[in-house]
């Protein structure tokens, strides 16, 4: 079939690559326009800007789909639209352009966890589950019927990035399945069943560490925000990021935010006990060893907020 695919970071790539390779055809690939990155905030392609033109496919960079997008996908006479993670919204009369409409691949069991930071919730709310979903495009968001599922568990320890690293290759391999079926005709979607949660775009609000909750609600929630936005806390007003923190088995407790060396181990409390700092980075320096940060601080004991 002619496909139009819509994406914009690194977990559309493989889906990109993947149907690429296929006997599909990639008629064009839509993604986000050039931002500015790193400390130089230079213009950057996206990730699947990249891949694209690395591959030789027509490229269109929009933020929006607007008329003059819509023109220029319907003059390619597409069979189907396919999205992952393109960051934008498909409206009316755009939606009806593909002969067999949008699908789009979402990084959740749907209905849990609708929108723009499905994995990340997930490992936030501690969920033990979660998986990947190619659904019909409808103009409400994330709602339409669902052609087939996949689900994987949570580890104890994964982060939001190493888990959305592995749907993202999983979630191509289904993706290109229910476009096969798509063209042999033997799927139709079912509409989603059960309570319908929401995933919002997380800010750096979201990232900041609340050390009165437990350890558990701590750990999943660094771990939700790692690598983005990127969990961190504050010392006399200067900003820490936390890159890892472990479980601290068999740690008496001690107050919450409060930083103490203990057996050559930085360890910080909670509302319930204390989580291991491993890696952290301060203001204005790499990345480092907790202990050989707290070698530096040159305190017996700090306060984080």
């Amino acid at each position: 079939m002619k496909l139009v695919f819509a994406g914009t970071p690194q977990a559309a790539v493989p889906s990109l690559v993947l149907l690429n390779d296929s006997r599909h055809e990639i008629a064009a690939v839509i993604s986000r326009a050039d931002a500015p990155l790193g400390r130089k905030r230079l213009l950057t392609p996206s990730p699947v800007a990249q891949a694209a033109e690395e591959r030789g496919l027509r490229l269109l960079k929009a933020n929006r789909l607007d008329a003059s997008a819509t023109e220029e996908i319907a003059a390619l006479q597409p069979d189907l639209g396919v999205i992952v993670a393109y960051g934008g919204l498909v409206r009316e009369p755009l939606l009806s352009v593909p002969r067999l409409g949008w699908i789009n691949l979402h990084f959740s069991l749907l209905p849990r966890w609708r929108g723009a930071a499905p994995v990340q919730c997930a490992v936030i709310a501690g969920d033990e589950l979660t998986g990947a979903a190619v659904f019909q495009l409808v103009p409400e968001l994330d709602a339409g019927p669902v052609f087939a599922q996949s689900s994987e568990t949570i580890g104890a320890d994964a982060t939001s990035g190493s888990l959305l690293a592995g749907l993202s290759e999983s979630g191509a391999r289904l993706l290109l399945q229910v476009i096969d079926d798509l063209e042999a005709g033997v799927v139709s979607p079912v509409a989603q069943v059960g309570e319908v949660t929401l995933a919002p775009k997380l800010t750096l609000a979201d990232a900041r560490i609340d050390w009165s909750a437990s350890a558990q609600a701590v750990y999943s929630r660094v771990r939700g925000v790692t690598p983005e936005p990127g969990a961190f806390t504050e010392l006399a007003g200067a900003r820490l990021k936390l890159l890892d923190v472990a479980p601290a088995t068999g740690a008496e407790p001690h107050p919450a935010g409060l930083i103490r060396e203990i057996d050559k181990k930085v360890l910080i409390g909670t509302g319930t006990e204390p989580l291991e700092l491993v890696t952290v980075q301060p203001a204005g320096k790499k990345p480092m060893k907790a202990v050989d940060w707290w070698r530096g601080v040159a305190a017996t004991e700090v306060v984080a907020s």
